[in-house]
């Protein structure tokens, strides 16, 4: 059964992105945060655009057929793999999330192009194990797979494990393969956000600085323009207003 009386990340995101998949809990801590810290619309836009321009690189000027999207939340448009089958048909697409909710909703929701192929995992992406066995019926992982972690590794509290999170997925994919990742850079603002998101009853979520968000790109081969706000990632558009306090990086494994 699905708990609709707390918030859950995924729906509140969903609200933050102007979707219907949410409850009231969901809109009732979405709104307070947006009133304490409302760049956190911005930058769940955000993320989504850099999603898509990272993706669409990724499967054309890269030549990435596969995708592992960890904590990918819930469907909406523009959704990885039909980005990535739109540049590419024969591109094969993995969603990971552990939300009952999310799973419905991608089955129900997500089809693949005949060339290629989506499916979805419903398992915790820090079991890694778990997901990587899960992922291969669809994926080939001696093959180079752009590994997605997208405003989700906050969700890894510790630094640490994070980090050590991050290299037993790497050191399953081989060479070629890509890092896509972005998370919240911590400030006063955030640290607050944070915490007020923590209280509101939903999975917390923590801030980092910007040298531990950069450390996780070590021993990969930063995409230009490298380490930096996901707002001038390769932007199609000029950029107006200040850029958002979600830093990320697209790495390639050596």
């Amino acid at each position: 059964m699905i708990d609709t009386a707390t918030p859950h990340s995924a729906r509140v995101w969903n609200y933050w992105l102007g979707g219907e998949d949410n409850y009231e809990a969901d809109r009732r801590l979405g709104s307070t945060m947006a009133e304490l810290y409302p760049q956190i619309i911005d930058i769940a836009r955000a993320s989504r655009r850099f999603q898509a321009r990272a993706v669409r690189h990724l499967a054309g000027e890269a030549g990435i057929r596969q995708f592992l999207d960890l904590g990918a939340g819930l469907p909406t448009a523009d959704s990885t793999h039909e980005i990535a089958q739109e540049v590419t048909p024969a591109a094969r697409v993995v969603y990971v999330d552990h939300d009952p909710i999310v799973l419905a909703h991608a089955r129900a929701l997500l089809t693949s192009s005949p060339e290629g192929a989506t499916d979805h995992v419903h398992a915790d992406l820090r079991d890694a194990g778990t997901v990587l066995r899960e992922a291969a019926r669809t994926l080939d992982l001696q093959q180079p797979v752009a590994l997605m972690l997208l405003s989700t590794l906050g969700h890894v509290a510790d630094s640490g494990e994070a980090a050590a999170l991050l290299r037993s997925y790497l050191d399953t994919v081989p060479a070629g393969s890509f890092l896509m990742l972005c998370d919240t850079i911590e400030t006063d603002e955030t640290r607050a956000a944070s915490d007020e998101y923590a209280d509101g009853g939903s999975m917390p979520y923590v801030s980092r600085s910007l040298e531990v968000v950069r450390s996780f790109a070590d021993g990969l081969d930063l995409v230009e323009p490298g380490f930096g706000s996901i707002s001038l990632w390769r932007p199609e558009e000029p950029v107006s207003g200040e850029p958002v306090d979600q830093w990320g990086f697209v790495g390639a494994k050596r």
